[in-house]
């Protein structure tokens, strides 16, 4: 039986809203953080992307976060891992 939007919102708020909480923390402690040459910029501006598909108009976020996170294909990647 598939639930309706207000039995998703009821069941699952205060596990999502822990998980924002942790994000938002994160965040905190990287503002607070001493700077660094080293930070990997293409990683944090990934984590702001995928901030935005989280709340964009569009469908399909998980799907895309995915392949916002996930590594190009590699044809020769058995190669490459040694696999």
């Amino acid at each position: 039986m598939k639930r309706n939007r207000r039995d998703v919102l009821e069941q699952e708020f205060l596990q999502v809203r822990s998980k924002l909480l942790e994000v938002a923390a994160f965040f905190d402690r990287l503002d607070c953080a001493e700077s660094s040459s080293e930070i990997n910029s293409s990683q944090l501006e990934r984590l702001q992307q995928g901030c935005g598909i989280l709340t964009d108009n569009q469908s399909d976020k998980a799907a895309r976060l995915q392949l916002l996170f996930s590594r190009q294909y590699e044809p020769a990647w058995r190669e490459t891992f040694e696999v």
